[in-house]
C-alpha cells in the first residue's frame, strides 16, 4: 500500500437520489454528494465553471501603482524586462506579459535566469546586467516577493522594479514602485489563490482598462497561457481559476497559438481533447523540463514564436530535452532510493550530492516524498554551498518549517506544498536534525490518508457513465479529480510493461473484465498472481486505442482484500472506538432480537453449571447456529454482548481474545430498545440516509 489509510467518503443516497432526480448521472451525483454538494444550485455552480466569478484587477494592492509606471514605460519607449521564474507558471508568466507589451509596440526582453548558474528569482548580477544593457524597468512575475536586497540594488542602479508574484510574503515587502501579490496580509482581493501568471494576467487586463482597451479580449486572448501554468502549478481549482483554466482549455482545443499547436501535436495529443490531467501530465512536463535542463529560452521562444516550422523545431527540442531530464531524473533517483534502502530514514528525508543535477531535485524530492511517506528534501552542492528542493508529506508546511530553521539558511521561498532553499554544506547536519524534530509536529494524520469519493462496482463502469465525470472539468486541488474504490475484485493477469516500470493489470468483478494500469509501481510486495482478491483505488478514465474505447482504471493504490472475518473485525473496531460509520456499516452491525434471544438462551446454558462462563466470541458465535445453519457474523455477537452488558444482563471481562462473563438479575425488566448502543446505529442510518 502507497497510503496509511484509505478515506472513503460516507454515501449519502438521499443527497445522491435528489441530485439524481435533477437529472445528474447516477456516479456523478454519489460523487458530488460525497464531496458536500447537497442541492441542485450548488451542483449548478460547481458544473459551470465559465459562470464563476471575475474580480476587477484593482482589487489587488499596489495594481494602480503598477499599472501607472509601466503605462509611462510603454508610452515613453522605455526598455523593459520581463524576469520571470524558469518553471512552467514563470515561463508562461513571462511569455504572456512579452506577447502582450510586443503587440503594444513596446520595446520589452524576456529574461528567465539560469537554473544552475543564477537559481531561482531575482539576482544581483542579473540586475547589474539589465542595467548595463538600458533596461530600465523590470517586471518580475512569478517571482520576487522575498527579494528585498534585490530590489534595492536595482534602485540604487536607477532601475525601477515592479513586483508580481503568488509566493507567500515574509515580514518585510520589497522597496518596489509596486508589489502586486494577493498573499499580501493588506491585498484586499477576494481570491488569494492565484497562479503567478494568473497575477500576469490581471496586470494585463488592468493596463488594456488604462488604455481604453477591452480586457475581456485581453483574457480570451491569454487563458490559454494561463490555464497552463495553473494547472501546472497545482493551484486550488476553485473560485476564479476554474474560470481561467476552464476558457483556457475550450480556448487550447480550438484555437491554441503556434507555439502549443505544435508541442500538442508532438506530444502526441493532436487528435485528443486536452484536459488538466493531459496539460498536467503531457505539456507541462515538457515545458517545465527546459528550465530544469537550464534551457528555459527555448520555451519561452516556442511560446512567442508566429512561424510554424519554427515552432516545430521548438517542440521536438523541448520533448528531446525531456527524455534527457528522465534519464537524470531516474539515475538520481536509483542512487537516493540505494542509500535510503541502506539507512531508513526517521521523520524526515535530507539528501545532498555534489554531482546532482539541480534542475531535477523538486521531481526527485516529490518521488521520494511519496515512496518513503515523509517530507523530502534534496540538496545539490557546488563549492560548499547547496541548492535545495523540497516536497511535502503528511501535511507539512514546508514554507513553516523552513521558516522556523532560517538561521541555518542563506534563503528560502515557496509555498506550503513545494519550496526551495539555499544552505551552506556545513550547515546540513543541524538541518537534519532540525527537520527531523520538527516534521513530526507539523503533521496531519489525515493528510496522509488517500481521500475516495465513493465505492463502485467495476461492472457498472462504462464509457458513458466515466465520461459523465468530465463535467467535473477542470478538476485539480480543491476539486479534485474523480478517485473511486473497488473492493474484492479479483486478479485475472498482471504483466509488467513500459521497459519493467509499470503495471498492468486485469481484473475481474462478477464476470466483468476490466483493464487496469499502476504507473510507476511493479506491485512489489503484493500477491497479485491470477485469482486473488485484492482492493484497489483509482482513477476511471477511457482508453482509446486503435479506435476503440474502453473504460480502464488508472491505479492509486491496491491493498489486498479483506477476509470476511477481518471486515467484520475491522467494522466492530470502528464501532467500538466511536469512529465514524457509513449507513452500510451500521446496518451491517445491527443483530436482529432473534440473535439476541440465542445468546442469551445460550449464556443461561451455560450459567447452570457455572456460575463464571469462560468463552470466546468466535465460540459462542458458532455455538448460536440458527437450525437453518446461518451463523450470525462475529461483530453481531460481540454488539449483543455489549447491549446485555450496556442493560445489566451480564458483565463481562476481556483478556486477548477470552471472555469472562457473569449473568446477572436485573431490578426491572428490560427492553433492548432502549439501549444507546443499538440507537447510535440507528441514529448512523438516519443521519446518513438524509
Amino acid at each position: 500500500m502507497a497510503y496509511s489509510a484509505w478515506n472513503i467518503a460516507p454515501p449519502l443516497p438521499h443527497t445522491a437520489a435528489r441530485l439524481r432526480d435533477a437529472g445528474v448521472p447516477s456516479l456523478l451525483a454519489d460523487i458530488l454528494s460525497a464531496r458536500g454538494i447537497d442541492s441542485t444550485e450548488d451542483a449548478t455552480h460547481l458544473l459551470s465553471p465559465q459562470a464563476q466569478p471575475m474580480y476587477d484587477p484593482m482589487l489587488l494592492r499596489d495594481m494602480d501603482r503598477a499599472v501607472t509606471r509601466i503605462c509611462t514605460a510603454l508610452d515613453s519607449g522605455e526598455s523593459i524586462t520581463v524576469f520571470g521564474d524558469y518553471d512552467v507558471d514563470g515561463i508562461t508568466s513571462t511569455s504572456l506579459l512579452t506577447t502582450y507589451f510586443r503587440s503594444l509596440g513596446a520595446n520589452v526582453t524576456p529574461y528567465i535566469p539560469h537554473r544552475t548558474q543564477e537559481g531561482y528569482g531575482l539576482n544581483c548580477d542579473a540586475i547589474k546586467t539589465l542595467a548595463a544593457q538600458g533596461t530600465s524597468l523590470i517586471i518580475t512575475v512569478d517571482c520576487g516577493i522575498t527579494a528585498v536586497s534585490e530590489i534595492d540594488l536595482a534602485t540604487e542602479l536607477g532601475v525601477d522594479v515592479v513586483i508580481t508574484d503568488h509566493h507567500s510574503c515574509k515580514e518585510t515587502l520589497p522597496n518596489a514602485c509596486a508589489v502586486v501579490d494577493p498573499q499580501r496580509p493588506d491585498c484586499p482581493y477576494p481570491f488569494k489563490k492565484l497562479a503567478g501568471v494568473g497575477v500576469a494576467l490581471k496586470l494585463a487586463m488592468a493596463i488594456a482598462t488604462a488604455r481604453q482597451e477591452s480586457a475581456d479580449e485581453i483574457f480570451m486572448r491569454f487563458s490559454t497561457l494561463a490555464a497552463v501554468g495553473t494547472i501546472a502549478d497545482v493551484m486550488p481549482m476553485v473560485d476564479e481559476n476554474r474560470m481561467i483554466v476552464s476558457h483556457g482549455l475550450e480556448q487550447l482545443n480550438t484555437n491554441p497559438c503556434v507555439g502549443l499547436h505544435a508541442l500538442i501535436a508532438e506530444a502526441g495529443l493532436g487528435e485528443k481533447p486536452l484536459s488538466t490531467v493531459s496539460i498536467g501530465y503531457t505539456i507541462a512536463p515538457r515545458i517545465n523540463a527546459s528550465g530544469r535542463m537550464g534551457r528555459a529560452d527555448v520555451a519561452v521562444e516556442l511560446l512567442l514564436t508566429d512561424c510554424p516550422q519554427r515552432a516545430q523545431e521548438l517542440a521536438q527540442e523541448l520533448c528531446a530535452l525531456n527524455r534527457d531530464r528522465q534519464a537524470i531524473e531516474l539515475e538520481i533517483l536509483n542512487q537516493c532510493i540505494e542509500s535510503l534502502d541502506a539507512h531508513p530514514p526517521v521523520d524526515a528525508i535530507l539528501l545532498s550530492d555534489g554531482t546532482w543535477h539541480q534542475g531535477v531535485a523538486g521531481i526527485v524530492a516529490s518521488r521520494l516524498a511519496e515512496r518513503y511517506n515523509l517530507p523530502t528534501f534534496i540538496v545539490c552542492l557546488t563549492d560548499g554551498i547547496g541548492k535545495g528542493s523540497c516536497r511535502s508529506w503528511g501535511g507539512v508546511n514546508l514554507f513553516a518549517l523552513l521558516d522556523s530553521c532560517r538561521d541555518l539558511l542563506e534563503g528560502f521561498g515557496g509555498h506550503a506544498l513545494a519550496a526551495g532553499f539555499t544552505v551552506r554544506e556545513e550547515n546540513l547536519p543541524a538541518l537534519l536534525t532540525h527537520l527531523r524534530q520538527n516534521a513530526p509536529l507539523m503533521r496531519d494524520d489525515r493528510a496522509e490518508g488517500l481521500a475516495l469519493d465513493c465505492t463502485v462496482a467495476p461492472e457498472t463502469l462504462t464509457v458513458d457513465t466515466i465520461e459523465s465525470l468530465d463535467a467535473l472539468e477542470p478538476c485539480g486541488s480543491g476539486n479534485p479529480r474523480p478517485a473511486l474504490a473497488s473492493l474484492g475484485v479479483t486478479v485475472h493477469s498482471a504483466a509488467l510493461v513500459g521497459r519493467g516500470r509499470h503495471l498492468k493489470l486485469r481484473l475481474e468483478s462478477r464476470g466483468t473484465l476490466l483493464d487496469a494500469i499502476w504507473f510507476s509501481s511493479t506491485g512489489e510486495g503484493l500477491d497479485l498472481s491470477s485469482g486473488s482478491r485484492i482492493d484497489v483505488a483509482f482513477y476511471p478514465q477511457v482508453n482509446e486505442f486503435r479506435g476503440s474505447r474502453t473504460p480502464q482504471l488508472q491505479i492509486i493504490d491496491v491493498r489486498p482484500a479483506q477476509t470476511r472475518a477481518q471486515f467484520d473485525r475491522t467494522i466492530y473496531e470502528k464501532h467500538h472506538t466511536g469512529a465514524f460509520l457509513s449507513i452500510s456499516e451500521a446496518q451491517y452491525l445491527l443483530p436482529d432480537r432473534d440473535e439476541f434471544a440465542r445468546i442469551w438462551r445460550y449464556l443461561k446454558k451455560r450459567a447452570l453449571t457455572s456460575a463464571t462462563i469462560d468463552e470466546t466470541a468466535d465460540r459462542i458465535t458458532r455455538n448460536t447456529t440458527r437450525p437453518d445453519g446461518w451463523q450470525s457474523p462475529l461483530s453481531h455477537t460481540m454488539i449483543c454482548l455489549d447491549v446485555m452488558a450496556e442493560r445489566g444482563l451480564i458483565a463481562y471481562t476481556t483478556r486477548n481474545d477470552q471472555l469472562t462473563i457473569t449473568l446477572s438479575t436485573p431490578a426491572e425488566k428490560v427492553v433492548l430498545e432502549d439501549s444507546p448502543i443499538l440507537r447510535s446505529l440507528h441514529t448512523s442510518i438516519q443521519i446518513n440516509s438524509q
